[in-house]
């Protein structure tokens, strides 16, 4: 038991130093010596890096039924609305796991719905994107 207990003690002390050893590498590695301004580069960093893979996401996923111009197009022509539901939708799925179960079933129950209702869906579906195109042209 004793030399178990050794063992770990050495290897802790050994990663205590990797860890002491990278933070001060990290520190050396910063823009700026005010954390505040570190913080401010790094989200800005992370939220347009995530806008710009959202967008790309978007484009590759409506580039399979609409052409690269009308896909952009859409993208573009989302309303101040659509867009702060669609992140309040994901602040409430990403925030907890009741609110990812509440998303979940009702993107469940609007896709059993619309599938219900097939022809008159689509058509009003249709409708909406060709709208939003329309809004994202001007």
């Amino acid at each position: 038991m004793g030399i178990l207990r050794n063992k770990l003690a050495k290897s802790l002390n050994k990663l205590g130093k990797a860890e002491k050893s990278a933070a001060e590498t990290a520190s050396g590695a910063r823009p700026s010596p005010n954390p505040a301004t570190n913080l401010l580069i790094a989200d800005l960093a992370l939220r347009g890096g995530g806008q710009l893979l959202r967008h790309a996401v978007e484009r590759g996923l409506l580039g399979k039924s609409y052409s690269p111009d009308k896909a952009k197009n859409l993208i573009k022509g989302r309303s101040m609305g659509q867009t702060l539901v669609g992140t309040a939708i994901a602040r409430i799925a990403t925030r907890s796991v009741p609110g990812a179960l509440l998303v979940g079933g009702g993107l469940l129950a609007k896709t059993l719905y619309d599938r219900k209702h097939g022809k008159d869906s689509a058509d009003s579906g249709k409708k909406a994107v060709e709208k939003q195109v329309r809004r994202g042209r001007s």
